[in-house]
């Protein structure tokens, strides 16, 4: 059963815009090729400063975020392929969202309840 995924990544902010748009969508790709998941929800927030200096230096990065559905082994492979490419993406996580597996079980649910078929017994004839 595949469950729900949130993750936000923030790309070094010393590649060039391309190259910002480049690691994003290889991200992306990373997760509907590699991971077998299905993003649901994608945006990015563009370049922002960091609370702190991290110990590259940076005191801004590129942030992107998404959700997506992915069975839960596979999402692993993920977190290793961030650590691969750590020299582009600095910071990463990934978490799985009970909260919004919980909602889409809960709207599930009250389709399957709105579908019920209502059986009406027949009326009969007027007899004289």
């Amino acid at each position: 059963m595949k469950r729900i995924y949130e993750v936000m990544f923030i790309v070094s902010p010393e590649l060039s815009e391309e190259a910002r748009n480049a690691e994003v969508e290889k991200v992306k790709s990373w997760i509907e090729e590699k991971v077998g998941g299905e993003i649901e929800h994608w945006e990015r927030w563009g370049m922002r400063k960091l609370a702190y200096r991290t110990h590259q230096g940076y005191t801004e990065g590129d942030y992107a975020w998404g959700i997506f559905k992915a069975e839960p082994d596979k999402v692993n492979e993920l977190d290793g392929l961030f650590r691969i490419n750590s020299q582009n993406t600095f910071r990463w996580q990934v978490f799985r969202r009970e909260d919004l597996e919980k909602a889409e079980k809960n709207k599930a649910k009250k389709a399957e309840e709105t579908q019920e078929v209502i059986v009406e017994e027949p009326v009969a004839a007027d007899e004289e």
